[in-house]
């Protein structure tokens, strides 16, 4: 039988692997973003400003020949680029003959003084910045979504936890507003990785800019200018002031720990949702026709929770990986970053905004039960109430000393029946039944909002001097739609 002939468009079919971060989680146009035609598209815009800024400063770059750069611009052709590295083995000189081939009048200046990470690092802090972009949308949409939420519910008593073991009340906008701040961490740092993302600038093999000051007749000056123009026509208003071949990828590795401080604040609110719907007190949207398991029918899985939980554990571990490429550089540049590069980078934006996307949708969706919330609270509020009990029973007389060993008595007993027996806390019952108590209707001192401190108020100022410029910042970013259920 003979051998199937494998073709490079055979990778859509189901036959070979398709990544789940495409498939499954990110969005479309975080998707596109990274892909092989937006990759050709940045390095043509590079190739294009070059041009246009050599024409104007008249270096040997002709009118008609940014004209016809500029008509083939989108004239992108996949398949020809890749006829062309099979045969020269490098990827840009390949897509460097496509873009001549839609651009003849161009064909013998195209390029001209570059080098080939003129082209591409450039072109990579383009997508980089976009895809930074897309995160702060999410991060914004994922703020004001929780905001909401934590208004909603600033009052609701709920057992707090610490080290997982009932704690003093706090409400469920306050555990809201918390998870909150977090995120509100994550869009700030999101913000300054944007404005402080630098063009690498026109510089040549070695950073020294020594191909285009030999274009520019040994005028430094003009040099300058040139590098100014193409950076300003891509959108940048400064460009790194010094660099090898590459700019330092300690710039990428900054740019992924922030990525990974996102999947640090996804991974504890995911976390946290999984136990609180163990406790049945909340849990993300359930679609109507969603199946929980396939073995058990009324199980309501935390499955969005987990998948996140899962995709920022990926986002975390990609983040030493870049620290680690950063940190191998070999003087002016090795090419052992790109191999890695290329799938760190993108793979990194896809896991966060996937993630992301789960987390707004939770946001939006988000499931309370306030019911089971509140029998929780009363089970554990008598055994919180004892000091005001006590309190009171001094105040109506009482000895402190021995009133504290009855409420001790009566609480571990309680707490017995609880434990042992499975039965509800009986404690107020056993306190109005003792006549150094009944007096005092302890029933009447044990209040759920007697007990949640300022938790209600910390929410109030917290959407006032936090969010509401957040809101006001970001009144324009639409409202995202999430693509997750798939």
């Amino acid at each position: 039988m003979p051998a199937r002939r494998e073709t490079r468009s055979r990778r859509s079919d189901g036959d070979v692997f398709i990544s789940p971060l495409v498939a499954r989680n990110a969005s479309r146009a975080m998707a596109e973003l990274f892909s092989p035609y937006r990759r050709a598209l940045e390095w043509r815009r590079v190739w294009l400003a070059l041009a246009e800024s050599q024409a104007e400063l008249r270096l040997g770059v002709s009118r008609s020949a940014v004209r016809s750069l500029r008509a083939g611009l989108r004239r992108i052709n996949l398949a020809r680029a890749d006829a062309y590295e099979r045969r020269v083995r490098h990827d840009l000189v390949a897509h460097l003959l496509a873009y001549a081939d839609v651009a003849p009048a161009a064909r013998s200046v195209l390029h001209l003084g570059a080098t080939s990470m003129d082209i591409v690092d450039n072109a990579d802090l383009l997508i980089m910045r976009a895809a930074m972009r897309r995160v702060r949308d999410w991060l914004a949409n994922v703020v004001f979504a929780l905001a909401d939420q934590a208004r909603r519910y600033r009052s609701l008593p709920c057992l707090g936890f610490t080290h997982y073991q009932p704690a003093q009340l706090t409400t469920v906008g306050k555990r809201i507003a918390t998870w909150t701040w977090d995120f509100v961490r994550d869009l700030q740092e999101i913000e300054q990785r944007i404005d402080g993302l630098m063009f690498r600038g026109m510089r040549g093999a070695t950073g020294t800019q020594a191909s285009f000051l030999a274009q520019c007749g040994g005028r430094a000056s003009t040099v300058a200018e040139l590098e100014r123009r193409v950076a300003i026509k891509l959108g940048f208003d400064r460009c790194e002031p010094v660099t090898g071949q590459t700019y330092s990828r300690k710039v990428d590795a900054a740019v992924l720990a922030a990525l990974a401080g996102v999947a640090v604040s996804v991974h504890k609110f995911a976390n946290d949702l999984r136990l609180l719907a163990n406790l049945r007190e909340m849990e993300e949207p359930f679609e109507r026709t969603q199946v929980g398991s396939s073995a058990m029918p009324y199980k309501r899985n935390p499955m969005l929770s987990e998948r996140a939980t899962g995709l920022a554990r990926y986002v975390i571990s990609l983040c030493s990986s870049a620290y680690q490429t950063a940190a191998e550089q070999w003087l002016e540049r090795t090419l052992d970053d790109s191999s890695n590069k290329r799938i760190i980078v993108p793979e990194a934006f896809l896991a966060v905004d996937g993630m992301l996307q789960i987390v707004l949708h939770i946001a939006r969706g988000l499931v309370v039960y306030p019911q089971v919330i509140r029998a929780h609270v009363m089970a554990e509020l008598p055994f919180m109430a004892t000091e005001e009990i006590l309190l009171a029973a001094v105040r109506a007389g009482g000895d402190r000393q021995a009133l504290h060993e009855r409420l001790r008595r009566h609480a571990q007993a309680a707490a017995r029946e609880v434990k042992r027996h499975g039965g509800e806390n009986d404690l107020l019952e056993r306190l109005e039944a003792d006549p150094a108590f009944s007096g005092l209707r302890p029933r009447s001192l044990v209040r759920s909002a007697a007990f949640i401190g300022l938790a209600p108020r910390q929410v109030d100022e917290f959407l006032r001097r936090v969010i509401a410029p957040i809101r006001r910042r970001y009144r324009r970013v639409p409202r995202l739609v999430t693509e997750i259920v798939r």
